[in-house]
């Protein structure tokens, strides 16, 4: 089950944007090109249908208003819109879009929302109801589950969707996102694991600490356990001369040895679309070459998707990844345009030439002039 399209309006960066989504996407591009609000506008849909969500928290509490979503390069057509195809693997496409703005009380407002499947419309608003009550265009029929019946297995599917861009100090001190849930930052991360089945958790635990020692070789075990007040630590035992010692608990792991753990929970934990960010920060370029070949055999074992951000070329350099897996995003005065990497010419040829993926596209997103930064300092 998996996004096959996606199409943005008005979007942060994005005034326009339609491209296919393949089982593997890395998106490329730039700082500040939009790789972060590309992977945001699939979060959004997952924001909308989670029943702890809603459409009103995930635009005015989540991102602070649909004037802080709203394209600056918007102009005649004002209204934000996300549309997406989705493969659910029952016969038939099907496809959803969410077309909002706000009021005069800068409250958020569906304009259109659309449910097809197939050939069949399932839903199309606003409808006779919504003009006899406009209050109701407040909420989406995604969220409700007295209105999504017909599609309610679409609205599982993107409740579903997993975001993860663990923030290593947030593990080591999760009072700093106290009262979230399922957190993508890593605030609840040893609380997710602590609510892991007992025999599920040890399972998964083994298999990363297989994993670990290849970057880790000192690691010679893994453990979950609460203090005496309940709060969950997770503990890694190294090698030490004296029997039983050599434990250290999460405020001493190192940044790269949390996030890499994370992101090998993440791949075994469930098979909704996951949405990584940067999985290369803090990691060896050893360890980052192998993560392509650990997200086929994910996509290939469990038929889960994996839409990954990333600048490295470690990562890139994988002679696997194919250029229809790769969006370019390239900043414009208009916004930012993402392409497919058969799409542009001079990529293809390149990679046609021989080159990897990371020699054809990593070059075309640097940013020019960046070697002017060598001279800050000069006039000080």
């Amino acid at each position: 089950m998996r996004f096959t399209r996606i199409r943005l309006e008005n979007w942060r960066n994005f005034l326009d944007v339609d491209v296919p989504l393949e089982s593997r996407v890395f998106l490329v591009g730039p700082n500040a090109s939009g790789k972060s609000n590309f992977l945001d506008a699939i979060r959004f849909l997952r924001d909308v249908a989670d029943v702890q969500g809603g459409f009103q928290r995930a635009v005015s509490s989540t991102r602070r208003g649909v004037s802080q979503i709203r394209s600056l390069h918007a102009r005649r057509y004002p209204n934000v819109a996300v549309e997406v195809d989705v493969d659910l693997s029952d016969g038939k496409p099907w496809k959803y879009r969410l077309e909002f703005t706000q009021d005069n009380q800068r409250r958020p407002l569906v304009k259109r929302e659309l449910v097809e499947w197939g050939e069949e419309t399932l839903l199309s608003r606003p409808n006779r109801r919504d003009e006899n009550d406009p209050e109701l265009l407040t909420q989406t029929h995604l969220e409700q589950v007295n209105t999504n019946r017909k599609f309610r297995e679409l609205a599982d599917f993107f409740a579903k969707v997993r975001y993860l861009h663990l923030v290593p100090q947030l593990v080591r001190e999760p009072d700093r996102s106290s009262g979230r849930v399922n957190d993508p930052f890593g605030g609840d991360f040893l609380e997710q694991l602590a609510r892991t089945p007992s025999k599920t958790l040890e399972s998964r635990l083994k298999r990363i600490t297989s994993a670990l020692r290849v970057a880790v070789p000192q690691l010679q075990e893994l453990d979950l356990k609460r203090d005496e007040r309940g709060v969950p630590h997770l503990l890694g035992r190294y090698q030490h001369w004296r029997p039983n010692a050599g434990w250290q608990n999460e405020t001493q792991l190192s940044d790269g040895t949390l996030r890499l753990l994370g992101l090998l929970w993440v791949f075994l934990d469930g098979t909704s679309p996951l949405l990584l960010e940067e999985p290369e920060l803090s990691l060896h370029s050893a360890v980052v070459r192998p993560i392509p070949q650990m997200l086929a055999r994910l996509s290939r074992k469990v038929d889960r998707q994996v839409l990954v951000s990333t600048h490295s070329a470690d990562l890139l350099s994988d002679r696997g990844i194919g250029a229809e897996e790769v969006l370019v995003l390239e900043p414009l005065k208009e916004g930012t345009r993402v392409e497919v990497a058969t799409e542009i010419e001079q990529i293809r040829d390149l990679l046609e030439g021989g080159l990897s993926v990371a020699d054809a596209v990593i070059p075309r997103t640097a940013p020019g002039g960046a070697d002017q930064l060598a001279l800050f300092g000069e006039a000080l």
